[in-house]
């Protein structure tokens, strides 16, 4: 069971990326004003939203406020124009929410190779928004699978200083590389 953590909404749509009728596309909503943290691949061949979000990442001190992850494409090895899809998702995720396209950070993983299909994702970013909910852990842990088996998703809660502490993860990977980081 996924427990809902306070100021996190995670809203899923279905893009098309990878196969019809799966869901690929996932936005979270972090509330202004939330702590967060980042750790970047040290690879030095990165994908395009690695690049930009950690661009994004250093512009805002450190934070952000919109995530978008699909699955099926990972934008990598595409150059300048998966850069120009990168930022394109983001621009759009970023309009219709009303805020600076620097404060979306852009996760995508899959095949490699591949431009990212930003019209396709464009167009189905209505549909996650309209999906934002607290409760939306698991479908978002399905959402981001590529060669996965299953979700990984757990909660914890715990008390610090008489309060109760929530925490809910999730990740991603199947046969990864390395293990210090893989992509999680």
């Amino acid at each position: 069971m996924a427990l809902p953590v306070a100021g996190i909404r995670l809203g899923v749509a279905q893009a098309g990326i990878k196969k019809p009728n799966k869901d690929d596309l996932t936005v979270i909503d972090i509330a202004e004003g939330a702590t967060v943290a980042a750790v970047y691949t040290q690879n030095a061949f990165c994908a395009a939203p690695v690049h930009i979000a950690r661009a994004h990442w250093l512009a805002n001190a450190r934070t952000s406020r919109f995530w978008l992850i699909n699955t099926g494409n990972a934008n990598a090895g595409t150059g300048e124009p998966g850069m120009a899809a990168a930022r394109a998702t983001c621009e759009a995720l970023a309009g219709l929410i009303g805020v600076d396209a620097s404060l979306v950070m852009p996760f995508s993983t899959g095949v490699i190779g591949e431009l990212l299909p930003a019209d396709t994702i464009n167009a189905a970013l209505p549909d996650a928004i309209n999906n934002l909910a607290s409760d939306g852990w698991p479908r978002a842990a399905s959402a981001i699978l590529t060669t996965d088996t299953r979700p990984k998703l757990v909660s914890r809660q715990i008390d610090v200083d008489g309060k109760t502490v929530t925490l809910t993860g999730m990740s991603k990977g199947a046969g990864m590389i390395r293990p210090d980081m893989a992509t999680m």
